[in-house]
């Protein structure tokens, strides 16, 4: 049996994941969210002008619904801007977050899947989710959403290529 060792590593000289320049997502993804939400909009009209005309005594519930769908813009406007990702020698990262900012670090040789995803209204601007999974996960690990479609086939085709070279 070789002899162990289980050595005190200097956490003060380990490699920081916050000095990584993180890519943004497509500013064409805000669109996409903003449709999004107003087709969540609508629906919600339509549903309180129905109420409405039914029941007149839920006016003053609008100024609710109304502050509640800006809530969600502001919150969705938050969220878009704190999301980004990264792609290093050894692995990925993901950075999301309204309130407090996550940060996802896998490693490539975790990765077991990736899969490219376009959505109705991603396609209508050239973009793409790339989603990828690792070993033990039910459902992807990581999802980046509101990404070039180009790019993205480029970053699975990346992420493939670190799989093959992992498993050989």
């Amino acid at each position: 049996m070789e002899n162990f060792t289980n050595e005190t590593l200097d956490v003060s000289k380990l490699p920081r994941y916050e000095s990584v320049a993180f890519v943004p997502l497509s500013a064409s993804y805000w669109k996409v969210i903003l449709l999004q939400l107003l087709i969540i909009l609508l629906i919600v009209v339509g549903v309180v002008l129905y109420v409405v005309l039914n029941q007149p005594e839920v006016i003053p519930y609008l100024g609710f619904l109304t502050g509640s769908w800006v809530l969600a813009l502001v919150l969705s406007r938050i969220s878009f801007n704190k999301k980004a990702f990264a792609f290093r020698e050894h692995d990925v990262l993901y950075r999301s977050g309204v309130i407090a900012t996550s940060t996802i670090v896998i490693p490539y040789n975790r990765i077991q899947h990736v899969a490219l995803h376009e959505g109705v209204f991603s396609r209508m601007f050239g973009l793409a989710k790339i989603e990828i999974f690792t070993a033990g996960g039910h459902s992807g690990d990581i999802e980046i959403p509101g990404i070039k479609k180009h790019q993205a086939e480029d970053i699975k085709q990346l992420l493939m290529g670190k799989i093959q070279k992992e498993l050989s």
